[in-house]
C-alpha cells in the first residue's frame, strides 16, 4: 500500500511539472507583439512605404497590432490616400494613437486606423485641402470639386470603420453643419474629450502603454520601427524642393548639351538628375511606364537633335514636351484634381524657366571662366613654337564677312564669296545663316564673330 502510495505521487508531481512546462510553453509561445510606427512631421509621398513595409513585417510576424504614433499637422492628400489604402486593405489589427494632434492628412490617416485612442489635450480635424503655394506664401483655397472629392474620402473611411460619417465630413467641407458642434463656415477640430463624446475615438490614454492596456493588449512587447536607409533617400528625393531642383539641374544639363559639341559633363549631370527624379517617384508609385515611356522618348528625340538633325526643330519641341509631360505625371497620384496638375505642370515650367535662364548666363560665361577655357580650344600657335603660319589662301580672308552654313558650337562651316570654309568661333555658339566676320587666322584655324544689327544678304 505505501509502495503504491508513492508511485501514485510521484505521477501527480509529474503530471504536475509537465503541466506548468506545458504553461509555461503556451504563455510564451503566445506572446504578443505591437509594432509601433512614428507619424511625425510633414506627411510626404515617402512615408506610404515605410508605413506599407512596416504592417507587412508585423503580418509576417504574427503581431498582435500595428499602432501608429501621430502628432501632425498634415502634408500631402495623395500620401495619406496611399496610408489610408493600406490601412484598410491590412489583415491585422491598426491603432491610431493620437498624440496630440491628428490635423488635416493626419486625420484621414487616423480614421482609417481600427481604433483610435486619443492623449489627453489632443485635436483631431480641419482637413480641408489647399494648394501650398511659394515657401513662405500663403496657402490657396480649391475648387469645390477638389473639396468634395476629399469630403467623400473622408466619409467612405469613416464608414469603413463604423464611425460616425458626418463628422469626417465637416473636418473637410465648412459648408456641413452639425448642430451644437459645427456651425456653417467653420471646419470641424475635435478635441479629446469631444472625440470620445460623439464616438469618434475610442479611448483616452496619455501613454503608448496605458493605451495598449486599454485596448487589451497589456504587457505586449513593443517593437518601435523606423525608417531604413533607401526610404530616407526616398522621402529626400521626392521633398518638393529636391525634386525641383533635380528637374531644374536636368533641363539645365540637357540644354547646355544640345548646345555644346560632342557630349560631356553636361548631359550626363543632366540624365542622372533626371534618373534620380524619376526613380524616386517610382518607389512612392507615383511613376508607371507610362511615365517612363514619356522621359525615354524625350531623351532620345533631343539625342536625335543634338547629334543628327543640325539646327533645333521639331524633334528637339517634341522632345522636351515629352520631358516635361512626363515629369508632371510623376508628381500626381491617384485621384489628382485638375488644379493639382496645373501645379505640378507650374512647378516644371518653372523649373524649365531657370534652367533655360542658367544655361544663356554659362553659355555666355563659360569661355571666361579657367573651366570653360579647358573646354575651348583656344592656344594660339606661334611660329617661334613650331607652328607654321598661315596659308595665304586663308589669310585673305581676314577681315572678310560671310554667313554660316552650319550651327558654330563652336566650330562649324561658312560660306565666303561661294567658298565654304571651315571656321570657329571664340566659344560663343552662332546659329546657321547668321552673318559672320573673320577676327583672326591663327594657324589652320579661321576664327570669326557674328555680326551683330546686320542681316545677311540673299
Amino acid at each position: 500500500m505505501g509502495m503504491r502510495a508513492r508511485s501514485i505521487g510521484i505521477l501527480l508531481l509529474l503530471a504536475l511539472g509537465l503541466y506548468g512546462a506545458a504553461t509555461s510553453l503556451l504563455a510564451q509561445g503566445e506572446r504578443r507583439i505591437v509594432y509601433v510606427v512614428s507619424i511625425d512631421g510633414i506627411i510626404d509621398l515617402g512615408l506610404a512605404p515605410y508605413v506599407r513595409r512596416v504592417l507587412d513585417q508585423a503580418t509576417a510576424a504574427g503581431a498582435a497590432a500595428v499602432v501608429l504614433d501621430i502628432n501632425t499637422f498634415g502634408g500631402r492628400v495623395d500620401a495619406a490616400v496611399q496610408i489610408r489604402d493600406t490601412l484598410l486593405a491590412s489583415p491585422i489589427r491598426t491603432v491610431a494613437f493620437v498624440n496630440r494632434r491628428a490635423i488635416s492628412a493626419g486625420a484621414l490617416i487616423s480614421l482609417a486606423a481600427e481604433n483610435i485612442v486619443m492623449a489627453g489635450g489632443g485635436t483631431i480635424g480641419a482637413a480641408t485641402p489647399v494648394l501650398a503655394g511659394a515657401p513662405g506664401a500663403a496657402a490657396a483655397p480649391v475648387s469645390e470639386k477638389t473639396v468634395s472629392y476629399v469630403r467623400k474620402e473622408f466619409r467612405a473611411t469613416a464608414e469603413s470603420r463604423k464611425r460616425p460619417p458626418l463628422l469626417a465630413e465637416a473636418m473637410v467641407d465648412a459648408d456641413v453643419v452639425i448642430p451644437d458642434l459645427s456651425e456653417k463656415g467653420k471646419l470641424l477640430t475635435l478635441t479629446t474629450e469631444e472625440a470620445l463624446q460623439y464616438k469618434l475615438a475610442d479611448a483616452r490614454a496619455d501613454t503608448l502603454e496605458e493605451a495598449l492596456q486599454k485596448l487589451g493588449l497589456g504587457g505586449a512587447e513593443i517593437r518601435r520601427a523606423s525608417t531604413n536607409w533607401a526610404e530616407n533617400v526616398v522621402r529626400f528625393l521626392t521633398h518638393p524642393i529636391v525634386s525641383s531642383l533635380l528637374i531644374t539641374i536636368a533641363m539645365l544639363g540637357i540644354i547646355i548639351e544640345l548646345r555644346t559639341p560632342g557630349f560631356g559633363i553636361p548631359g550626363g549631370l543632366g540624365i542622372a538628375s533626371l534618373g534620380l527624379f524619376l526613380w524616386g517617384h517610382w518607389l512612392v508609385q507615383l511613376v508607371g511606364w507610362e511615365e517612363l515611356l514619356l522621359a525615354v522618348v524625350g531623351v532620345a528625340l533631343l539625342a536625335l537633335e543634338a547629334f543628327v538633325i543640325p539646327g533645333f526643330g521639331l524633334a528637339g519641341i517634341l522632345g522636351i514636351l515629352a520631358i516635361a509631360t512626363g515629369l508632371v505625371l510623376s508628381m500626381v497620384g491617384a485621384g489628382a484634381t485638375a488644379e493639382f496638375m496645373m501645379m505640378a505642370a507650374g512647378r516644371v515650367v518653372l523649373a524649365l524657366l531657370l534652367a533655360v535662364v542658367a544655361s544663356l548666363v554659362l553659355l555666355r560665361f563659360l569661355p571666361r571662366l579657367p573651366f570653360g577655357r579647358r573646354l575651348i580650344l583656344r592656344t594660339e600657335l606661334n611660329a617661334d613654337r613650331g607652328y607654321a603660319s598661315a596659308p595665304q589662301s586663308d589669310a585673305h580672308l581676314l577681315g572678310k564677312r560671310g554667313r554660316t552654313t552650319s550651327a558654330l558650337r563652336p566650330a562649324g562651316i561658312a560660306e565666303f564669296e561661294d567658298h565654304r570654309v571651315d571656321v570657329v568661333s571664340e566659344g560663343e555658339l552662332i546659329d546657321a545663316g547668321l552673318l559672320i566676320e573673320v577676327i583672326r587666322v591663327d594657324g589652320n584655324r579661321i576664327v570669326v564673330r557674328q555680326v551683330e544689327h546686320v542681316e545677311a544678304k540673299e
